[in-house]
């Protein structure tokens, strides 16, 4: 069989790009041995109700930073509320009983996906008072659209 120089060169090209792709996989399974990162806040989603960390949700203020517990279920938040002051930072801090979920402040930066079995954080400032929409952006469900909240940023008392 007489097969041509470069057709030869095309299929030795494939088999090295095929071993190389091959090799990289198996060293990212193995190196980072599918294991999540270390610093990730876990949960068990069918106790959140129970779980000290969420017993209490809503907004709590210590005058200098507000802390925000909200919980993300089909198809509502709970609290569907919040009320936090402007110019300060904010921490919120989530989770879901469910399914997957979404977290935007409609016109700010606020915006996180809410994972079944983690607790999701992050940090704002809203610097001007008014009424932002929360909604869920990631889908979750027949009752997805009617999914939202209300964010009340009042002007920070002295």
């Amino acid at each position: 069989m007489n097969v041509p120089f470069y057709e030869k060169l095309w299929m030795w090209a494939s088999a090295v790009l095929i071993v190389a792709f091959l090799t990289t996989i198996v060293a990212g399974l193995t190196g980072s041995a599918l294991q999540p990162p270390s610093h990730v806040e876990t949960i068990d989603p069918t106790k959140v109700w129970n779980d000290p960390r969420f017993t209490t949700r809503g907004a709590t203020t210590d005058g200098q930073r507000t802390t925000v517990v909200n919980v993300a279920m089909m198809f509502a938040f709970e609290p569907a509320e919040i009320r936090v002051p402007a110019g300060q930072p904010v921490t919120f801090r989530l989770t879901s009983t469910d399914v997957t979920h979404g977290f935007q402040i409609v016109g700010t930066n606020a915006n996180t996906m809410v994972v079944p079995g983690y607790i999701s954080q992050f940090t704002t400032v809203f610097p001007l008072p008014g009424e932002y929409l929360i909604v869920c952006n990631e889908y979750c469900g027949l009752g997805h659209h009617v999914m939202a909240g209300k964010l009340i940023v009042e002007e920070a008392r002295p």
